[in-house]
């Protein structure tokens, strides 16, 4: 919480503070400066941002077929007739398809699991989005699932139990090359870095 209080602080911009402190990445400091910031704007910048985040959450929902943040019932990843659906990469969460996407060398298309599992958060394969997963490679269209969790001990697990569900599809199955270090996060990860782990991906079992 922040350390601004009522009592030295209008009642709506400690409000303000505290409510931008709570945003990941934002500490005190630059909460304060953001809300200061904004009440000195003009009424036209602050009503747009406004609106922005009250559209961000009437409007988008998950695509249908990836579960990525989509506006439509279905992505503009999905809806893009030149991916090819032969290939799947599998993602933890939605940002970390914009790296990926960023180095233009994945086509395919996106499978994203809305995080990992970790038994000692009480988060088993029934909390993330496997059985969706599972769904989508019933029609044997699917020939390659990239697997890119992160490179972490949830991710690993993660990507170990998709592998040995994911076996008796007879599917090839591969994992980022380790050219990711470990504990990084994809969403942090350069392009280069990325287009390398993805080319020298490895094929699992």
């Amino acid at each position: 919480m922040s350390n601004v209080s009522s009592t030295s602080t209008a009642e709506p911009v400690a409000r303000l503070i505290a409510a931008l402190h709570r945003l990941p990445g934002v500490g005190p400091k630059s909460a304060q400066r953001l809300a200061y910031y904004l009440l000195q704007a003009d009424q036209q910048q602050v009503t747009e941002l406004a609106e922005a985040i009250t559209l961000l959450k009437q409007q988008i929902t998950l695509c249908s077929t990836c579960l990525n943040i989509s506006d439509a019932e279905t992505c503009v990843i999905c809806r893009d007739p030149k991916r090819d659906v032969a290939q799947i990469c599998v993602v933890e969460k939605p940002m970390d398809i914009l790296p990926l996407e960023r180095t233009k060398a994945f086509k395919g298309l996106y499978h994203v699991l809305h995080g990992t599992i970790a038994p000692s958060e009480g988060i088993g394969p029934d909390q993330i989005k496997i059985k969706e997963l599972l769904a989508r490679l019933q029609d044997s269209t699917v020939r390659e699932v990239i697997l890119a969790t992160n490179p972490n001990v949830e991710g690993e697990a993660t990507a170990l139990y998709l592998q040995r569900i994911m076996s008796p599809f007879g599917i090839r199955i591969t994992r980022l090359a380790r050219g990711l270090p470990f504990g990084a996060d994809l969403e942090y990860t350069d392009e280069v870095t990325l287009t390398g782990a993805l080319e020298g991906r490895q094929q699992l079992g």
